[in-house]
């Protein structure tokens, strides 16, 4: 007993000295990280959500339970090793009493069952891991495979390791029920039936057995928590921690959670960097070296599971590009992790001490081609459309978007190192507030192909007007996002809604230009934006375009633009319901819905779209295998509009092959980016004769107007609602906030 005793505390100390030294050096990294305040804060001031976060995301396995196979496997296996901490205070109890129990509840037999039940279900949860690693193998599958990067031989290491644990707890729980010391008599159903297996052993035989069993349990249970601290597997213990500081929409009912939505602002410090105060020498702009990265960039490296459901769900890794959001979160754990002993390094004297390997780390330039070594290929960097298929299906709350664009921003700002064909749009975004570089004053053209007026806001937005319209550059400026602006005037006209327009007075919201990196721009432009939307008193704003929607809705109050926005699928699908629009004209197609990702994903809006095209008569809709969260972009997305196509398929492509797939009459999108991507998809298709001539790519609004009767001629829906009419005492009712 004294000998089993010692050779267990001796393990225990061994094993907490080295895990312990190797979490005070994860610690220390990474709180090396810059500052970043914001986190802290915003658990301070939501506890309630926070505590929801950890229920669902951490206990409740919500993301992982999507992918229906092995997110059952991996609930299994978690909720295992949360009921088997029982069997470990028990094990370390046998250590000094072979009669030990739990007190108060050590001879209950649901205890035992549960135990055991567990332990089984570990079993057949690793099992069925050891099958998907097998069917998706790297070797065979390449690409194709969400394991392709991954350490794949710690995670079988890990996997035995599991099985040790088990097999090991229920060999000496065996043991025990034949030496007559097991505290439960009943329902522990898996280890009586290995006490059974031990039986004909004999007494002597299964002492030996309960004690090297009981040393083994602990032995193996050791070496898995040290094993853990020094692999991929630390998410185990810090998956908890990443999901409790990952961003979440405060509007949104169930939580956005990490980057979807807004992007963060440039900080230095911790603080946001001002540009009119910002010193070159001493400020950070962007990421340019590992040590730039907050605490939390860091946290997000050394929480990756390497699962691969961000690669399997990436556009650019889909179509041949380099990037894969996994890879790229690991290339900079890696090199963090090799350049550590110099970023802890407490002087010059102790670096200049340090091997030439880890010098040669610390010298590697974070971003550039094999001609420099960077770590990150610049081609990997431009590859991201910012669709956030990445960060919707992290299990663990990854934030690759912030990641790529935190050092997009270093790139364009610091070392002008960018695609050369951004560089007009963003030249054009400075000198004439659009991408395509046009004057101001054909921002009201289309007005002038309607047949009723549109008010063009001159100061202040008149009491009288139900809706400031947001056009957007796009919806004013290109041919074919045009006709879905004229679609919607047209039904907002028929519902006797009252709205009114900025015309020159609008500018580019700065979406493309913060996108790509330029936050200077995105600042000048969003600046003078707020204080246009200001001066007007804006108070209900519609857009047409996903991305000015996003921009504005979420982005603009971290510049104090605080403005209640939705977008014109939300707003159609009210009038329709409350009757103001009635579709009657049937079309008769089968249609197929592409979901935007600023739309959907990244502000959960795909309820709206869908309602409509439910309203009008004739209407077929016909689901794409990839939608709604897992939409799959049209790769128009991070500034993608304006940057050449040049590796692997085109994203559009892509999509549109899948939307041919439904055998559509009509490819309907809401959103003008969407528009031109999959309509320039489809003319290529129309030419190489893979898509038939009768298809065209529509807003969701083009589709209304087709089908609802046009207010009668002299009925001016817009005098109808002036001041003191019905329709302006009954305003359209205000769409709610919309979940999936």
């Amino acid at each position: 007993m004294v000998l089993r005793i010692i050779i267990g505390l001796v393990l225990t100390v061994v094993a907490f000295a080295l895990a312990g030294r190797r979490v005070w050096w994860l610690y220390r990294l990474t709180t090396s990280g810059q500052p970043a305040p914001e986190r802290l804060e915003m658990v301070r001031k939501n506890p309630a959500g926070d505590l929801r976060s950890q229920l669902v995301e951490v206990f409740g396995q919500r993301k992982l339970l999507k992918w229906t196979v092995p997110g059952v496997a991996h609930f299994l296996t978690f909720w295992g090793f949360i009921v088997l901490i029982l069997t470990i205070i028990e094990a370390y109890g046998d250590l000094f009493s072979r009669t030990f129990a739990i007190p108060g509840i050590g001879h209950w037999a649901f205890i035992g069952f549960i135990e055991d039940l567990f332990a089984v279900a570990v079993l057949a949860g690793i099992a069925a891991f050891g099958i998907i690693r097998l069917v998706s193998d790297p070797k065979r599958e390449g690409r194709r495979s969400r394991f392709a990067g991954s350490h794949t031989g710690a995670a079988w290491l890990v996997l035995f390791m599991i099985f040790l644990v088990v097999a090991t707890l229920l060999l000496y729980r065996g043991a025990q029920i034949n030496t007559g010391v097991f505290p439960y008599r009943h329902g522990a159903f898996a280890s009586q039936l290995v006490g059974h297996w031990l039986a004909p052993l004999g007494l002597a035989a299964n002492k030996g057995i309960e004690t090297g069993g009981i040393l083994a349990q602990i032995a193996v249970i050791l070496g898995f928590g040290v094993l853990v601290v020094n692999s991929k597997h630390l998410h185990i213990g810090i998956a908890p921690l990443n999901v409790l500081f990952a961003r979440r929409r405060p509007d949104a009912p169930k939580g956005t959670p990490g980057a979807l939505g807004p992007l963060e602002p440039m900080r230095s410090g911790g603080k946001v960097l001002d540009f009119e105060e910002a010193d070159p020498d001493t400020d950070v702009f962007g990421l340019g070296k590992i040590e730039d990265f907050s605490w939390k960039g860091l946290l997000d490296m050394e929480t990756c599971t390497e699962c691969g459901r961000c690669q399997s769900q990436c556009p650019a890794w889909a179509t041949d590009k380099p990037l894969s959001p996994k890879m790229l979160i690991l290339d900079l754990r890696d090199h963090a992790f090799a350049k550590a002993p110099y970023t802890l390094a407490g002087s010059d004297e102790e670096r200049a001490k340090l091997p030439d390997a880890v010098k040669a780390e610390a010298e590697r330039p974070l971003v550039g081609g094999a001609d420099v070594n960077g770590v990150i290929d610049p081609d990997v960097l431009w590859s991201c459309t910012n669709c956030g298929a990445c960060v919707e299906e992290c299990p663990v709350d990854i934030e690759h978007i912030d990641h790529i664009t935190g050092m997009r921003r270093h790139q364009v700002l610091i070392e002008s190192a960018f695609p050369t064909e951004a560089a007009t749009m963003l030249k054009n975004l400075e000198n004439k507030g659009n991408p395509w570089g046009m004057a101001e004053s054909k921002r009201t053209e289309w007005i002038t192909e309607l047949d009723f007026e549109v008010p063009v806001v001159d100061g202040t937005i008149g009491d009288d007007v139900e809706y400031l319209f947001w056009v957007g550059c796009a919806g004013a400026l290109e041919d074919r996002a045009k006709k879905t602006t004229k679609a919607i005037a047209q039904l907002l006209h028929t519902a006797g809604v009252r709205f009114a327009v900025l015309g020159p007075a609008e500018t580019c919201t700065g979406d493309p230009a913060r996108r790509m990196g330029n936050e200077f721009v995105y600042s000048m432009l969003a600046q003078q934006n707020v204080e246009t939307l200001n001066e007007a008193k804006a108070r209900t704003i519609v857009a047409s375009c996903p991305h000015c929607f996003n921009t504005i809705a979420n982005e603009y109050p971290q510049l104090g633009g605080n403005y209640e926005v939705i977008h014109h699928t939300q707003l159609l699908a009210q009038l329709v319901a409350d009757g103001r629009l009635t579709p009657v004209n049937p079309v008769k197609e089968k249609i197929t819905y592409h979901d935007p990702c600023f739309l959907g994903r990244h502000n959960r809006i795909f309820t709206a779209p869908r309602e409509i095209m439910e309203q009008v008569p004739g209407v077929q809709a016909q689901e794409m295998h990839r939608c709604k969260e897992r939409g799959f972009c049209c790769g128009a997305g991070g500034a993608r509009m304006w940057m050449e196509e040049r590796i692997g398929k085109r994203i559009n492509t892509e999509r549109i092959d899948e939307a041919l797939g439904t055998d559509p009459d009509t490819i309907s999108t809401g959103c003008p980016y969407c528009l031109v991507m999959l309509g320039d998809a489809v003319s290529a298709k129309k030419s190489s004769g893979e898509a038939k001539e009768s298809l065209e790519v529509v807003d969701v609004a083009q589709l209304l107007v087709r089908s609802v009767q046009p207010a009668a001629p002299g009925s001016a829906a817009l005098d109808s609602a002036a001041p003191g009419s019905a329709a302006a005492d009954s305003p359209a009712q205000q769409p709610a906030a919309e979940e999936k």
